[in-house]
């Protein structure tokens, strides 16, 4: 919302308070009312009194709960004694968001029907006087403003009269009550709904509005699941003061067309997942096939990725090792291929594991564990002192051995180390995989590996792409001298990696670790060199150094280090900062990053880290919000999901009063400096 806006809103509450309390108020203007009778009734019987209200175009009214901006309608009563008027029934409403804010509103002519019971002494031919005074809100999408009517009709106690043929209509547009009991369960930030449906039914444009204030938050995506005849609806909480009743009540509207039924949950078990929906009329998630497409040719664009570079060695000896013979060739094409696939399936099933089970987690979530990093320190130095020929491999075929044992081991690092990213075509489809039921999830990062490793299969069965490479001799030992600088490279980025996820403490113990690591292998080497058996010394050294770390890591992990400074002013992300940007009406931009994501790391010194880039963003003044996402955060993961990603990099520009913009995955300066020129 504009500044602009954020003043005529302050103003129209004033302008409320001062309608509510002066008598002397000026008649609707721009939504008339009216006040009508559906019949006469006998004395002591209900008969049903409508409120038509008629906005003019461009204008409109509020549901009972109005959303993030608005004034449901307000009704004082003026009736005859021993009558009594009912709670007001509104048909379902339309959602209209503005700026980021969602209103619950009406933007067409609509009814309000009140029932009200008759006075039981009363003569029959008696013509009864209603009043009511109302107060209610009209807006456009610029200003709003107060309105109040007095409105009046009677009513003939006696033999019902002919029933006006509008109210069957209106009460068409009234939500249809359930006999089913639906139910709600919390969890963190998640408000989960089973509401009872039979599966035949269909939703088009379905859409949860709670009776309630401040228990969900209206512009938050919502999310249709089936599992069977249930219904589950996952919404997001309200930040801030978000409370949690006893009974959620609120509407489901089915559909554009035929309503919608009203809801009354109580707190119960409601079961995740399920079988993901989408809607005519909002845009739909790409099909499985078009899914699939996207995770092979994003895990085949990985590997020209610059945070899958580190690994580059791995499969440049593989490449080279690769022209020796067909058969070999064809042997280790598909070994590597079975490692990688295997590697992303395996970390797939414990991602979709972990989500079931209530952890907030996405894509590259192993990266977010010190322990994790730390052996992955340790197996980098180890494979840098293997590549600089310290020691060599006792197990027969890995890294550095021609065998297909040896591709298949390359292959299930490649794809540990190559995941943390999210590459081109690849988003929307590990975001969908989180979503999905378990078997098309499951494809989709089975797909991705078959991506990553797509290159090494055609080189192996394709005889014309083998031939372009080099002869084997010398030069491989020399080309495997110079590929331990970048595996180097990625032990020392993961030694600092260290510090930004457990500090100092947990950094100086692992890079212990890793000399006496060094140590060893340099030690084990000088034996095989000399002919002397190494196994059971390299088992016993293994040992100790897995218990020395099993047993010290833990006890040193401590606070992360506070992040570097940042050319670019920015604010950490929360829900709450989210909000309270929204609310200054300026453009926000949000940018999700990790320290393990090298990808992120070079758009942050491309694009993002620029001084003309934040000197742009100061004339422009816009409100910058970074999450760092090196560390498991349950916002950022929720943040993360709602925008269909899986992981990091994340950029959203919000811009005034428009829609949010998903920002492309590799950045540029041209294009933050191109979004401030709008």
């Amino acid at each position: 919302m504009c500044c602009y806006r954020l003043l005529v809103a302050v103003l129209w509450q004033c302008l409320v308070i001062v309608a509510l309390t002066n008598p002397a108020r000026a008649e609707p203007t721009h939504i008339a009312a009216e006040l009508m009778s559906e019949s006469a009734a006998p004395a002591g019987e209900s008969v049903t009194l409508a409120i038509h209200m008629r906005p003019e175009p461009g204008w409109h009214g509020y549901w009972l709960n109005p959303g993030d901006a608005g004034l449901g309608m307000a009704l004082e009563w003026s009736l005859p004694e021993g009558a009594k008027a009912g709670e007001p029934l509104y048909p379902v409403p339309h959602t209209l968001l503005i700026s980021g804010l969602m209103n619950h509103v009406y933007e067409s002519d609509f009814a309000v029907l009140v029932p009200l019971t008759l006075p039981t002494e009363t003569q029959a031919g008696t013509r009864l006087p209603i009043a009511v005074d109302a107060q209610w809100l009209a807006c456009t999408d610029e200003i709003c403003v107060p309105e109040q009517a007095r409105l009046q009709t009677t009513i003939t106690v006696g033999p019902r009269s002919a029933l006006d043929p509008r109210f069957d209509e209106w009460r068409s547009k009234l939500p249809a009550p359930i006999d089913s009991k639906a139910h709600f369960a919390i969890d963190g930030s998640t408000l989960r709904l089973g509401i009872p449906l039979p599966a035949s039914m269909d939703l088009h444009n379905p859409h949860f509005f709670a009776s309630q204030d401040r228990v969900v938050a209206y512009a938050a995506r919502q999310v249709f699941s089936r599992k069977g005849d249930l219904l589950i609806v996952e919404l997001q909480r309200a930040g801030g003061t978000a409370r949690v009743p006893e009974e959620i009540d609120g509407v489901l509207r089915l559909n554009d067309a035929d309503g919608g039924i009203v809801i009354r949950a109580m707190e119960g078990t409601v079961p995740a997942g399920g079988e993901p929906l989408s809607f005519a009329g909002a845009p739909s998630p790409p099909s499985l096939p078009l899914l699939l497409l996207g995770a092979l040719v994003g895990g085949l664009l990985l590997n020209i990725m610059p945070c899958v570079f580190p690994i580059l060695s791995l499969k440049a000896l593989s490449l080279a090792r690769a022209g020796e013979s067909e058969a070999q060739a064809r042997a280790e094409g598909l070994a590597y291929s079975s490692g990688v696939v295997l590697a992303c399936t395996g970390l797939g099933v414990l991602l979709l594991a972990l989500r079931a089970a209530g952890e907030e987690v996405g894509w590259a979530f192993q990266l977010q564990e010190p322990g994790v990093v730390a052996a992955l320190l340790l197996l980098a130095t180890a494979i840098t002192a293997n590549f600089m020929g310290l020691f060599e491999f006792a197990v027969p075929g890995f890294a550095s051995e021609g065998s297909p044992q040896g591709a298949f081991a390359t292959g299930l690092l490649a794809a540990f180390v190559a995941t943390p990213c999210t590459g081109p075509f690849m988003a929307a489809a590990m975001g969908a995989a989180l979503l999905l039921p378990i078997l098309p999830a499951l494809a989709l990062f089975a797909a991705l590996g078959l991506g990553i490793a797509l290159p090494f299969l055609a080189i192996a069965f394709l005889p014309s792409l083998r031939k372009r490479l080099p002869r084997p001799g010398a030069w491989m030992q020399r080309f495997r001298l110079w590929m331990a600088l970048p595996m180097g490279l990625t032990a020392l980025a993961l030694l600092w990696l260290t510090s930004r996820l457990g500090g100092t403490g947990f950094a100086i113990l692992c890079g212990l670790l890793t000399i006496a690591l060094i140590a060893l292998l340099v030690w084990v080497g000088r034996r095989q060199r000399a002919g002397r058996p190494v196994a059971r010394q390299v088992v016993l050294g293994a040992v100790a150094l897995g218990l020395t770390a099993a047993i010290l890591v833990p006890r040193s992990i401590s606070s992360p280090a506070a992040s570097g400074e940042s050319i670019l002013p920015y604010t950490p992300f929360s829900e709450a900062a989210l909000a309270e940007a929204h609310k200054s009406g300026k453009p926000v931009f949000a940018w999700f990053t990790a320290d393990w994501c090298i990808t992120c790391k070079v758009n942050e010194q491309v694009a993002i880290e620029r001084v003309e880039v934040r000197d742009a963003f100061a004339r422009a003044g816009v409100i910058a919000l970074r999450g760092d996402w090196t560390r498991r955060d349950p916002a950022i993961t929720r943040y993360l999901t709602a925008q269909g990603a899986a992981g990091v990099p994340l950029y959203i520009w919000y811009p005034p009063g428009g829609a949010p913009q998903q920002l492309p995955q590799v950045l540029t300066a041209d294009t933050l400096l191109e979004l401030t020129r709008r």
